[in-house]
């Protein structure tokens, strides 16, 4: 585990991200107490296209006009 203050953080950050990415848990802390753990976000996949068919379906009469609007419509 790294515990470093943020002056010892700020040169070493790409090395440190790279720790973190790694498993290794880095903690940097402020001189007043505040501290930040660094940990990796997980990858999220690139949306394909189609990836959706069959999850949605949509009735028949969708575009049909609304009763609702009757007055409004020419």
């Amino acid at each position: 585990m790294y515990l470093l203050n943020v002056t010892e953080a700020q040169p070493r950050l790409d090395e440190l991200i790279g720790e973190a990415s790694g498993g290794e848990e880095v903690v940097i802390a402020r001189d007043d107490g505040a501290a930040v753990r660094l940990v990796p976000v997980e990858a999220r996949g690139v949306p394909r296209f189609g990836s959706a068919r069959g999850m949605f379906t949509m009735s028949d009469d969708f575009d049909a006009s609304l009763d609702d609007f009757a007055p409004y419509e020419q």
